[in-house]
């Protein structure tokens, strides 16, 4: 299995201190439906930032940017879900409830904090061990967004209601608002530090499995992920941005290739050709072939899937046994009740 290959950039066990052992995924995240990625309110522009073309092609160009946020929250809250089906999230320490993102009050004992980490707790802290940064799209934004009118129609399907006293005004739910096309592509680097097999498996299977980001999931955002090469090393691998531009580099010699869209399996290839060269980088050992990455990928699968996805997750979950802390108000009782005992036995 050639996640037998990435022995030794796994840890055997969970520990809480850092030993230079890093994973990294290439991740090719494409635009399935119309997308938003903003982090302003209805009718702000997406997300983009001016950048360099290339490395060698120093044209100055706008790029869309999916940032950090868009990616690791919709994935983290895809795992969550399996954990809260089989009853893997804990009360939080600070009050009695479960464990829940965005409350400042994590349980500080389930899968979801242990990986993804907390700052916010009953004393502890966990850094996260998934180290994610900006992916940016290989064209320019203004190829890759368009605008859309939206209007909010009365029950009666027209802009006006009618009523006795406001026969004439009309609906004011009308705006235009920026989205990204479907087949934009963004490049992506995940670094994930000092992680177990288990967690490996636990985090590909989030990625894999996430397919909506990004504002108004619900109605737009399908994304479809593909891992395009697993790394084992002591250094992290160039950056999504640097990743970008070498990909640039290696294609604008074939302006054609280089317009919205493009055939998906070229652009793989681009890539693959491109972090093919970074297997001879400082800090990094090793790189999965794409047979090997395609293994194990069907490793995560059969973990993920339905015959076997309760004993993984609770498997992984009793791996965080030793290490678990106990809530200090119990703790305090604990320690009430075995004075008390020590007490009692003491006068006997």
């Amino acid at each position: 299995m050639s996640i037998e290959k990435l022995t030794p950039f796994l840890a055997p066990a969970y520990e809480n201190f850092p030993k230079g052992r890093v994973v990294s995924l290439v991740v090719l995240r494409t635009t399935l439906s119309e997308t938003i990625f903003r982090t302003e309110g209805t009718g702000e522009p997406m997300c983009r930032e001016f950048v360099h073309a290339g490395i060698e092609d120093q044209r100055t160009i706008e790029r869309l940017v999916m940032t950090k946020r868009k990616q690791i929250a919709p994935e983290r809250r895809r795992g969550r879900e399996f954990l809260r089906a089989y009853d893997l999230l804990y009360n939080a320490k600070k009050e009695e409830s479960v464990c829940s993102l965005n409350t400042n009050a994590p349980c500080e004992m389930c899968i979801d904090c242990f990986l993804y980490g907390f700052a916010a707790g009953g004393g502890g802290a966990q850094k996260s061990r998934i180290w994610t940064e900006d992916a940016f799209s290989l064209l320019p934004a203004a190829e890759l967004v368009s605008d859309r009118t939206l209007n909010g129609v009365y029950e009666n399907g027209t802009m006006r209601l009618k009523r006795d006293d406001d026969t004439d005004k009309a609906s004011t739910s009308l705006n235009t608002s920026e989205y990204i096309k479907p087949g934009v592509h963004f490049l992506d680097v995940v670094t994930l530090k000092d992680v177990t097999a288990d967690e490996l498996r636990y985090i590909l299977g989030n990625i894999l499995l996430t397919s909506r980001y990004g504002a108004v999931s619900s109605r737009v955002g399908r994304m479809e992920n593909q891992i395009l090469g697993i790394f084992g090393g002591i250094a992290e691998l160039p950056s999504s941005l640097e990743l970008v531009q070498s990909v640039h580099d290696a294609m604008r010699t074939r302006e054609e290739l280089l317009e919205h869209p493009f055939n998906r399996n070229i652009l793989a290839g681009a890539v693959e050709s491109v972090i093919d060269g970074w297997k001879a980088r400082r800090g990094i050992t090793l790189k999965l072939s794409p047979e090997e990455v395609q293994a194990l990928i069907d490793d995560v699968d059969r973990c993920w899937s339905p015959d076997e996805r309760e004993a993984f997750l609770k498997r992984l979950d009793e791996a965080y046994l030793p290490f678990r802390q106990e809530p200090v108000a119990d703790a305090k009782k604990s320690r009430s009740r075995a004075k008390k005992t020590a007490d009692t036995e003491a006068e006997s």
